[in-house]
């Protein structure tokens, strides 16, 4: 299984246990798979000014800053400045601090997978049951409901590739309803940035109407 060329990838039947390489490509949408839209993507967007923007951008390149220093870099006097994050953390943009551990240089032998899954079924106590399944299961530390050929994409991480096909193993006989699923084993990180907020508030800002000529 994972002694493939990096660019191939297994696709997995829980039913018959049977593994065969493929290519990667997308089925069609079922009808019967809810949309499983991500959460709060109907919400109505929270109206900011430019200073609110600022400060978000702010707190997510640097981190937790200091009041001083953070009022620095926005243009703010302290006061003012902590009293806008302190409104921010309250409507819940502000979900937490965190640092970018190099966990390679900690763990010798670490293994990054992504896996896409597919369920046998798709009814609400499926996607319930699977999904509390992955949200107890600390190895899979990104996990995204997605419409098309595959119900989930996920990102697993363990101590080695033998581990994680144990955790696999472990998940196939938890009998989450999985139909199948396929692994793609990561050999190099080519990118991994957060969004540019600052870029995508000023994409979705009204355009300025030209001028009619005389």
């Amino acid at each position: 299984m994972f002694g493939t060329a990096p660019t191939s990838t297994h696709w997995h039947s829980a039913a018959s246990g049977r593994k065969a390489r493929g290519k990667t490509h997308c089925g069609t949408i079922s009808p019967t798979q809810p949309p499983n839209l991500a959460a709060g993507s109907r919400m109505k967007p929270i109206e900011l000014d430019a200073a609110d923007i600022r400060i978000l951008c702010a707190l997510q390149g640097y981190g937790q800053l200091s009041k001083s220093k953070l009022a620095e870099r926005v243009g703010l006097s302290a006061t003012p400045c902590w009293a806008r994050v302190t409104r921010l953390k309250k409507a819940g943009l502000i979900r937490g601090y965190h640092a970018d551990i190099a966990l390679s240089q900690i763990i010798a032998g670490l293994a990054k997978v992504v896996v896409t899954v597919s369920l046998k079924s798709h009814r609400k106590s499926d996607f319930e049951r699977f999904e509390t399944h992955i949200l107890n299961t600390p190895e899979v530390t990104d996990c995204i409901s997605t419409g098309g050929g595959m119900d989930y994409v996920m990102t697993v991480v363990t101590t080695s590739l033998p581990d994680f096909q144990t955790l696999m193993e472990a998940m196939l006989e938890a009998e989450l309803g999985i139909d199948r699923y396929m692994t793609y084993i990561v050999t190099r990180q080519i990118k991994s940035a957060r969004p540019d907020l600052a870029r995508l508030v000023a994409a979705q800002s009204p355009k300025p109407e030209p001028e009619a000529k005389a």
